[in-house]
């Protein structure tokens, strides 16, 4: 396993790292998407730990708070601490039905924090993120807390989720401003289907040194090849088309992943995890898992060489579109309108 720096902070995470997504049984979407117990995931985790990933990401918002809950009684039994296995939650979407059980005012998030101190049984959160930008809420306010709970000890590091170039700017300026702790990293959705962030995002977190990490770099599914032809065999997608993925663009890159997997007798989903992580700006790529074979494979792409060919024929049939995060924005803004 290979090890990046997050952003200009101190702190030394795996390339891979590890989703807690799937972790817990909740309702709504999270039907679709989690409902694994503790001894499932416990078999996960140990088995990123033995092949190297230092990082589990989870959310105060997955299955209604039992991701995070699951996460805690997964790391109480195999024993890891911090210097085995650093967590990452967030903090932004709805998590009850009252007017501020959502947002990133400062009587939300600090009531956060501490419900996911107390899931996750540890005195202090290493990465604490902003599931994204909150629509009325001023970033002012938002910084302050975040910044009051790093010097209180409860965080080590702030980082963000879905935020634009100007998002990233923006908290820039503030930290600049007033001396208060910097956003690290920007967590964002980027894989074949979706480079959107190649337009803006991504120089400007490299202008800032801010740390880049990567979820569903499958586009939930889809890249791993298995949705061919919309047979969807009771997969995520089959529940919820999420990310959205233009089919007809994808078609296109599944038959070039295809070949270079058959060329370097891997898979697709390999294949695509290696394609990511040969872009030397991204710090850290999110895989998840239902079970160790699944996990397995996919920590394993980290040891998948693609060559310069391969790279430009994926690079080629993959060129972006519309960009990210915008889309992704209007989705957490049903709740948040203006």
């Amino acid at each position: 396993m290979e090890y990046s720096t997050l952003g200009r902070s101190g702190l030394r995470i795996s390339r891979l790292s590890l989703g807690a997504m799937t972790f817990g049984a909740g309702s709504g979407i999270w039907g679709a998407i989690a409902g694994l117990e503790c001894d499932q995931a416990t078999r996960l985790v140990e088995l990123a730990v033995e092949l190297g990933v230092n990082l589990i990401d989870t959310a105060d918002a997955y299955s209604q708070g039992h991701s995070e809950e699951v996460v805690g009684q997964v790391l109480d039994t195999l024993g890891l601490d911090e210097s085995r296995m650093l967590v990452a939650t967030k903090v932004r979407l709805r998590t009850g039905p009252g007017h501020n059980d959502v947002g990133l005012g400062r009587s939300h998030i600090m009531r956060a924090v501490e419900t996911s101190l107390k899931r996750i049984g540890r005195d202090h959160i290493d990465l604490f993120q902003q599931h994204d930008r909150d629509a009325l809420v001023p970033i002012d306010e938002t910084l302050r807390a975040m910044d009051d709970l790093v010097t209180q000890g409860k965080v080590r590091h702030i980082g963000a989720c879905n935020f634009s170039a100007a998002d990233l700017e923006r908290a820039r300026a503030f930290s600049d401003r007033t001396d208060r702790a910097y956003v690290v990293s920007n967590q964002v959705h980027y894989s074949l289907t979706s480079r959107d962030i190649e337009y803006e995002i991504m120089p400007v977190a490299a202008s800032h040194a801010t740390g880049l990490l990567v979820w569903s770099p499958l586009a939930g599914g889809y890249l791993s090849g298995k949705y061919a032809g919309h047979d969807l065999n009771g997969g995520r997608r089959s529940n919820l088309d999420f990310p959205p993925v233009d089919e007809t663009a994808g078609a296109s890159i599944l038959d070039v992943l295809r070949e270079v997997a058959r060329e370097l007798d891997s898979t697709p989903a390999q294949v695509t995890l290696a394609w990511i992580l040969a872009r030397k700006q991204i710090t850290s790529v999110i895989v998840g898992a239902r079970t160790r074979e699944q996990l397995g494979a996919n920590l394993d792409a980290g040891n998948l060489q693609l060559d310069a060919g391969q790279i430009e024929r994926l690079d080629g049939v993959s060129e972006p579109r519309l960009p990210f995060p915008y889309w992704m924005q209007r989705f957490h803004d049903r709740d948040r309108s203006i």
